[in-house]
């Protein structure tokens, strides 16, 4: 069973990822947010991992940043 803090560890480090591939392609919030039909708050929140995000949220974000949605998880747990 998962706790509570591999749940929020788990999301930092995806929301890591997302930031890491945002700051890349050189977009700040609201150039990303634009791509993807997502608030530019609620990105700054998924990239500190403060919030959770549905797949179809996740499949938003890779086509804003041109990426296929698998490279969000390649990182260690």
């Amino acid at each position: 069973m998962i706790d509570n803090a591999e749940k929020v560890d788990f999301q930092i480090k995806f929301g890591k990822q997302i930031e890491k591939f945002r700051l890349d392609q050189n977009l700040s919030y609201r150039q990303l947010a634009q791509r993807c039909d997502i608030d530019h708050s609620n990105i700054s929140k998924i990239e500190k991992g403060e919030i959770n995000i549905q797949l179809s949220s996740m499949l938003q974000l890779a086509k804003g940043l041109n990426i296929h949605p698998k490279e969000f998880l390649d990182f260690e747990l």
